[in-house]
């Protein structure tokens, strides 16, 4: 029983720094500043995987049986970390959606700008074919 309840210490500690490095993303992103998220350290994303493993082996049975304190503890953690992780996806997802949303308006200024204007003659000139900006746009993604 002691290693389950240094596992679930473990698993603890992990999930409490993830939980601090999803709020310190958050908090860069909405500072306008995505070069400084810490999830894309290595040493974070270890820590992830490790946190992973560690979740997986340990089951329902053994948290049944752990301490009172320490299942509280666990509980917390994990509830914690759960929620800094809805939302960072959350805050991910809005600074995505503004990006996409800004090229792709320079996109269509940039096409439009392009666009032949009429003349005034009498004898209409031929538009060119309007090309899609595809450099700044492929398949509707950025």
């Amino acid at each position: 029983m002691s290693e389950m309840v240094a596992r679930a210490q473990r698993l603890i500690a992990m999930g409490e720094r993830l939980a601090d490095a999803l709020d310190a993303d958050i908090a860069s992103l909405l500072r306008g500043k995505p070069g400084e998220m810490r999830l894309i350290a290595a040493e974070v994303q270890q820590l992830g995987l490790n946190y992973s493993k560690e979740s997986r082996a340990l089951d329902q049975k053994a948290v049944k049986v752990l301490p009172a304190e320490t299942r509280r503890r666990l509980a917390d953690s994990t509830r914690r970390f759960r929620d800094s992780l809805q939302r960072h996806q959350r805050v991910l997802t809005r600074v995505r959606n503004a990006s996409e949303g800004m090229i792709r308006a320079v996109a269509e200024e940039v096409e439009r700008r392009g666009a032949s204007t009429r003349n005034y003659s009498a004898k209409p000139m031929r538009p060119a074919a309007p090309r899609p900006a595809q450099a700044m746009l492929y398949n509707n993604v950025v």
